[in-house]
């Protein structure tokens, strides 16, 4: 989604002024979480970029987007019955 997209970017940008801030003051604590939340901000980022793709392709290929969620419910009801046994 667009929203993680641009809430990510913006705990990337928050995390790297926190990190230089930190690294100014010699918090290593605050650098810390600076770089934290980078992380967290780049992993949101490619978590909005991934749901895009996947609803861009289910869009242009229905059939193919069926077939792979009857696959994932297929393999999830096969670990589920396994398990009970």
């Amino acid at each position: 989604m667009v929203q993680d997209q641009v809430e990510g970017a913006a705990q990337t940008v928050v995390g790297k002024v926190q990190d230089a801030v930190g690294a100014l003051t010699g918090d290593a604590s605050t650098q810390a979480e600076g770089k934290a939340r980078q992380t967290l901000g780049s992993l949101q980022q490619t978590y909005g970029q991934t749901i895009d793709n996947v609803r861009t392709a289910v869009i242009s290929q229905p059939i193919n987007g069926l077939l792979i969620a009857g696959a994932i419910g297929f393999v999830l009801g096969a670990l589920w019955n396994r398990d009970r046994a």
